[in-house]
């Protein structure tokens, strides 16, 4: 069965599994939403997580983003892709957050044959939009060999 034809509680539970033992795992990253159409996920901040100057440290923010698109570009690849990578990212930060719950909702701009193009935006535990992203993605063929990132 496709993953993307999974009832949403099932299909969260193994991207959720999915990410254990991998850097969304590893940081803290869930998934709290999954669709076509939207993607949601949160990251708790803790120390580990901060820049030496005490700020949230830029990868923090990057990583919520980029894997929240990644996860979105698995669910969208089209049938007879086997994966994706990253081709291109771009951050803007708007603000940080020192505590809490950071969020994520990542939604699909194009999602063609062979590229996906994925927005992002990260917001703290007060809701305030803190970082815009944007990543490029290369659907990837092959000869039945598993490839990507997500």
């Amino acid at each position: 069965m496709n993953e993307r034809d999974l009832p949403p509680a099932e299909r969260l539970k193994l991207v959720n599994e999915r990410s254990v033992g991998h850097l969304p795992g590893l940081i803290g990253i869930v998934f709290t939403e999954m669709t076509p159409d939207v993607i949601r996920a949160e990251l708790t901040i803790r120390p580990e997580l901060l820049a030496p100057n005490g700020f949230l440290h830029a990868a923090t923010v990057i990583a919520l983003a980029d894997t929240a698109c990644g996860y979105g570009c698995r669910l969208l690849l089209p049938e007879s892709a086997v994966g994706f990578t990253t081709i291109e990212l771009k951050s803007n930060f708007l603000g940080t957050a020192l505590a809490g719950t950071i969020t994520c909702e990542a939604t699909p701009v194009h999602t063609g044959r062979t590229t996906q193009v994925w927005d992002a935006e990260v917001r703290n535990a007060e809701g305030k939009r803190m970082a815009l992203f944007r990543c490029t993605q290369a659907v990837l063929y092959g000869k039945g060999k598993e490839q990507g990132n997500g």
